[in-house]
């Protein structure tokens, strides 16, 4: 985070990649109120550019709020609405007994929205999502 005028300023990245016919956005910083305009400007003209199947990559996103998902719910609105499909990776979760989810997750729970997603694991390197 950056101190800004005593505020707090939240960074976030977003990275393009196409991989195997699919758009691949990989999300780095945090996805919030002040953040989730980049995500849907990347999805819209996404779009705008043709693609169709595109995968949000949140592995490395380290807060998510509600103003954040609602920014995934409507670039699923939108890809759905052209044919298309939007798939999205969520930060890992150790399988190890007694781990803790991450942030990402509990808002994901809280909200009741994983069932809206199609969740794909994905790993640097690979191809296209699994």
């Amino acid at each position: 985070m950056l101190e800004n005028r005593g505020t707090v300023t939240t960074t976030l990245r977003v990275d393009r990649e196409e991989n195997d016919g699919w758009l691949l956005l990989r999300v780095h910083g945090d996805l919030d109120l002040g953040t989730g305009g980049r995500v849907r400007e990347a999805v819209r003209e996404a779009v705008a550019n043709g693609s169709r199947r595109v995968v949000v990559d949140l592995a490395d996103v380290r807060f998510c709020d509600s103003s954040g998902v609602g920014v995934l719910i409507g670039a699923r609105r939108l890809l759905r609405s052209c044919g298309g499909e939007l798939r999205l990776v969520l930060p890992r979760t150790d399988l190890e007994p007694g781990a803790i989810p991450s942030q990402v997750h509990r808002v994901f729970a809280a909200l009741g929205v994983h069932r809206l997603f199609t969740v794909v694991e994905q790993t640097r390197g690979e191809r296209g999502p699994q």
